[in-house]
């Protein structure tokens, strides 16, 4: 073994840190720490790509509460509460007629919206 060692030593000088064992200890450990570890590069790799989706996810969501709680005080408002109902659920008062007029541009503006979320 060790004259398969010089042999390759002498044909390839480069190698010869090789033969110091604290090199190879240090070659041992930085193997296991980037690749073996529980706290690999890659596993931390993949907790930070987690950790920018949930906080996109907090974020969008934050605008979405804060849009409700001001939708919440605006209905807070019985003008505003009348206003909601007609507009979102075509509510009437009994001696008037609804007519809803349906624009097809507007359907397709809706459905691209609701796609994009």
């Amino acid at each position: 073994m060790k004259k398969w060692y010089q042999n390759l030593t002498n044909n390839y000088p480069f190698l010869k840190f090789l033969g110091n064992r604290y090199t190879l200890v240090l070659i041992f450990f930085v193997v296991w720490m980037l690749f073996l570890d529980n706290q690999s590069l890659w596993d931390q790799r993949s907790l930070n790509k987690q950790i920018d989706e949930l906080e996109d996810n907090k974020a969008y969501y934050q605008e979405e509460i804060a849009k409700d709680e001001q939708s919440i005080k605006n209905l807070k408002n019985p003008g505003q509460t009348e206003r909601y109902a007609r507009e979102k659920y075509y509510m009437k008062k009994d001696s008037e007629d609804i007519y809803i007029i349906d624009i097809e541009e507007d359907r397709i503006k809706d459905s691209l919206a609701a796609a994009k979320q």
